[in-house]
């Protein structure tokens, strides 16, 4: 019986490339795993934007160049008849001018506050959840009851304002006849509701910066107020930016604190503090129920905030690169005057 002997292995010669070698299908799935494992996980959120966001976008887009009143559904396509109807309308120019002006008299005051608020929240206070819980209950409050309390506070007749102001002998301000007087009513309780939620926004942010910083700027003799301004308000810049691009998006499309100022809904006799989206309201589902000119309305508002956001965002961005070499620069100067003090002490 004879006995073979294993053939030799080959050896490749020193300094020949080796032969690549086989990818199994576990690796692959290994490999597959970690490329698109990110993307499985964050899917959920882009479905349900594509089915409650993108979608209602295009059909109102849709809706928007097509004949469609509320009760006789779709009619024939008119192409851009329906925004050429809503500019020839004083109702929508009036409309946008009382959103701008409620926009400006809540969100800039309200973010200015809210941050001050977020400062003085970020001292060592005592009991300090309770004080922190406090600021966010009006954000707790429905809008509808805010509106109620606000719309008797601020009665032309018999309201708490009004009898404040008469004990000092000013004369009642007619807060539902006057537009300006409406739009600051409306903005108080835009700011009552939302001042407190970014606060608190504010605050996890002031949290977030280095405690070192703060140090060593008290080590160079700086007061709180030159701390606040040198180092809070670089610090948060991105929390900033952000707060005001969602202040300046709910801004524009206000709707229930106008909605409620008085019982008829209406925006105004004269249509004195009527909003785009109470004006929006009223073209689709009030006088004129036309679903096609509300289509319009909604995409022009649309517009309207995406340019305003990316002119926030482009203001603030730069406001926040500008200052960053200097913030830099300021850190490390203080770095170095906290390593200076421990080593003087040391």
């Amino acid at each position: 019986m004879s006995v073979q002997s294993p053939a030799p292995e080959r050896v490749a010669p020193q300094g020949a490339p080796r032969a690549p070698r086989r990818v199994g299908f576990s690796q692959r799935l290994s490999r597959w795993d970690v490329k698109l494992s990110p993307y499985l996980y964050i899917s959920p959120f882009f479905i349900l934007f594509a089915i409650t966001g993108l979608f209602p976008l295009i059909y109102t887009a849709y809706v928007s160049v097509h004949q469609w009143s509320l009760l006789g559904g779709q009619g024939d396509y008119i192409g851009f008849q329906n925004f050429t109807d809503i500019f020839a309308q004083p109702a929508f120019w009036r409309s946008l001018r009382n959103t701008f002006s409620i926009f400006l008299l809540s969100s800039v005051p309200q973010v200015l506050v809210a941050i001050v608020i977020a400062a003085l929240l970020d001292q060592n206070l005592r009991a300090k959840t309770f004080w922190r819980m406090g600021v966010l209950l009006p954000y707790v409050v429905a809008p509808v009851a805010v509106g109620l309390i606000f719309g008797r506070m601020f009665a032309d007749q018999s309201g708490l304002i009004n009898g404040a102001l008469g004990f000092f002998g000013i004369d009642p301000i007619r807060w539902h006849v006057d537009a300006l007087a409406s739009h600051v009513a409306i903005a108080s309780m835009v700011n009552f509701r939302w001042t407190g939620y970014n606060a608190l926004i504010f605050l996890a942010a002031m949290q977030a910066v280095p405690r070192e910083l703060y140090e060593a700027a008290i080590i160079d003799g700086a007061g709180r107020v030159r701390q606040f301004f040198s180092i809070t308000i670089p610090q948060i810049r991105a929390t900033i930016i952000f707060v005001v691009l969602t202040s300046t998006i709910g801004g524009l499309q206000i709707f229930d604190e106008p909605r409620v100022f008085d019982e008829a809904g209406r925006g105004g006799s004269s249509q004195q503090w009527m909003t785009t989206t109470l004006y929006l309201y009223d073209v689709g589902w009030g006088t004129q129920r036309n679903l096609g000119r509300a289509a319009a309305v909604a995409w022009v508002l649309f517009l309207i905030v995406v340019v305003i956001g990316f002119v926030n965002f482009a203001i603030t961005n730069r406001i926040s690169t500008s200052g960053a070499d200097r913030t830099t620069t300021r850190t490390r100067r203080q770095r170095r005057a906290a390593a200076r003090s421990s080593r003087r002490s040391a």
